[in-house]
Formats: structure tokens, sequence, C-alpha cells
């Protein structure tokens, strides 16, 4: 079972970065946490990586009705897009999140994952 949704883009790195930042902006994600990991690893640990970045994006509305569903929801919040880099390729990759919480039995929680799938594949298909 694949817990990504996954696209190779024709974007330089930078430039996929901004683009899926404006797709999740057209569904209504906002962006909470940004983690630059490949300057996050050389400041760690003096380690050189691929350029890799991490946006945690929340919908509102939807992680309002995820929590009134269930409290402890936070723990898989928000839903995480990946963009990275490998062999000269740029890739982005958004949580898919109908199997996050696959492991929850709470069918409101799968009514909203399911929607919230359908937007964050839409972004990722519009980069």
């Amino acid at each position: 079972m694949s817990y990504g949704y996954k696209k190779q883009v024709n974007l330089k790195f930078e430039e996929a970065v901004d683009k899926t930042k404006e797709e999740l902006s057209k569904e209504k994600f906002g962006i909470l946490t940004e983690i630059d990991v490949k300057a996050t690893l050389k400041k760690k640990l003096n380690v050189d990586y691929d350029n890799y970045v991490i946006l945690g994006a929340c919908n509102p509305p939807f992680a309002y009705k995820a929590l009134q569903a269930e409290k402890e929801i936070g723990l898989l919040l928000p839903c995480n897009v990946i963009i990275y880099e490998k062999e000269d390729k740029v890739f982005v990759s958004a949580i898919v999140p109908s199997v996050a919480m696959g492991m929850i039995d709470n069918k409101t929680l799968k009514e909203i994952s399911s929607e919230v799938e359908i937007m964050l594949k839409k972004v990722v298909d519009n980069i």
C-alpha cells in the first residue's frame, strides 16, 4: 500500500517548491512548517544531502473537522508534501490521507481523509 502520491515534474527544484506552494494555496492549504532537510542535515550533522523540502500543509476547515471527530488526530496532522531531487530529477509527493487515517476506526475521519486526498492529488497533478 503506497502512502505517498508522487509525480516527477519538469521544473527546477526551487521552481517546484514555489509551484507546490502555489497549488496548495489554490486548494486552501496553508503552510504551517517548511523544513529544508538539506540545510538542516548540513547544520546539525555536517553531511551533504540532496535538495529536499518538507511542507507541512493544513486546510483549516478540514483540520477542525478532523479534530472534532478525534482529538488525538493531531498526531497525524498536518498533511506533509515533499519536494526533492534524485539523480537530477525533481519529484513532488503528498501523503495519502486515506492510508494514514486507515489505522483509525472512525467513519467521519475516513470521509474527511477521502476529501483531503482528492485535493492533495489535484495539487500534485497540477504541478
